[in-house]
């Protein structure tokens, strides 16, 4: 009988040690865990593609798989889901939960208030007064300049257009810096060149962004620069339209954002010649700032209530030399050197 209960006392506490031990290894790798929310397709090419990878870098490097102790994304329906899609990061136990663009910032605001415990990033938006927060900001007006060089450089028609997304901060910094670039560089080039500019009011509305195209291509604009996010699908629509009926050389011209959308602008000519429309794409490092935020979580050291800003000076921020001709590669190189000096101001 003592044999009996002895034996019994023995596998309750292995039973106990057990169960103490899986739990705090669920809790450490928890501690460790990320995810991203989004209202978009992760594979659009552009910004959610770019967060995704930093992501996927993460894991790698700390050697973390894909799930519920790793990393992970929540795909949501639309903007009003992700409310929804943040829960279920939280109610699947992710320590640090990132939220794409200014959509999701209600969102992350109340889930942070809710949910002290966790971290929450907002990615190109700002968010005060919360310990639990971290604020990611891009010097999209760096990148947008060295587009408006290109542009400038480029344009045949001494016309060339923006076509902007959400009517907001971050789409107004492209603009700024896209319309001093093509200034600095038509004034070098002793140019005169004419900017047109709309935003399509989203990011969505493909439709929207193909008329505005349309619009800017019958004025005879030769070359767009684009800040739409998925709206500017309906811009290279467009621009594969028009160019299919014409020559390779007398072709339009697309500068792609947030990520390589080089692939977009492949076509062929008329008379069959394979060409390509994107003559550089702005480079946004979207990768850079999860995997760095990411990484600062793993080692206890979460930026909250902090903003961080990433830019040139960081390779957060880019540009493609594309299908650009050494001469104005070699401008938009001297116009990147000279915004690290500190020579040009924007």
């Amino acid at each position: 009988m003592r044999f009996k209960k002895l034996f019994l006392v023995v596998l309750l506490a292995m039973g106990t040690l057990s169960a103490c031990s899986t739990s705090n290894n669920t809790d450490d790798n928890a501690s460790k865990s990320v995810a991203l929310v989004t209202d978009g397709k992760i594979d659009d090419q552009s910004f959610n593609q770019a967060a995704w990878k930093g992501l996927k870098d993460y894991g790698s490097e700390y050697k973390l798989d894909r799930g519920t102790d790793g990393y992970q994304y929540f795909q949501v329906k639309n903007q009003a889901d992700l409310k929804k899609g943040i829960n279920k990061a939280i109610r699947q136990k992710y320590q640090t939960i990132f939220g794409i663009g200014n959509e999701s910032k209600s969102a992350i605001i109340s889930a942070a208030k809710s949910n002290p415990k966790k971290n929450f990033v907002i990615m190109d938006d700002t968010i005060k007064g919360y310990k639990n927060v971290a604020s990611v900001r891009f010097r999209k007006d760096e990148g947008a300049y060295l587009a408006g060089v290109a542009t400038a450089s480029q344009t045949k028609t001494d016309k060339v257009g923006f076509i902007g997304g959400a009517n907001n901060s971050v789409i107004a910094s492209f603009k700024r810096g896209f319309t001093q670039g093509v200034a600095d560089q038509a004034k070098k080039l002793h140019k005169n060149v004419t900017i047109y500019d709309q935003n399509v009011g989203n990011f969505t509305d493909t439709v929207r962004a193909q008329s505005i195209a349309t619009n800017m291509y019958d004025k005879n604009v030769d070359v767009i620069f684009h800040a739409a996010g998925n709206a500017g699908g309906g811009l290279f629509q467009t621009a594969r339209f028009i160019n299919q009926a014409r020559p390779a050389q007398d072709r339009v011209w697309v500068i792609g954002v947030d990520a390589d959308q080089s692939d977009l602008g492949r076509y062929y000519a008329k008379g069959g010649q394979e060409a390509n429309f994107v003559l550089t794409s702005v480079i946004t490092g979207v990768n850079v700032a999860t995997k760095d935020i990411a990484s600062r979580s793993y080692q206890d050291k979460f930026p909250g209530g902090k903003m961080i800003t990433y830019g040139l000076k960081n390779n957060a921020v880019s540009i493609l030399p594309g299908q650009m001709a050494p001469n104005i590669w070699k401008d938009v190189q001297i116009a990147r050197s000279k915004i690290l000096a500190g020579k040009i101001k924007i």
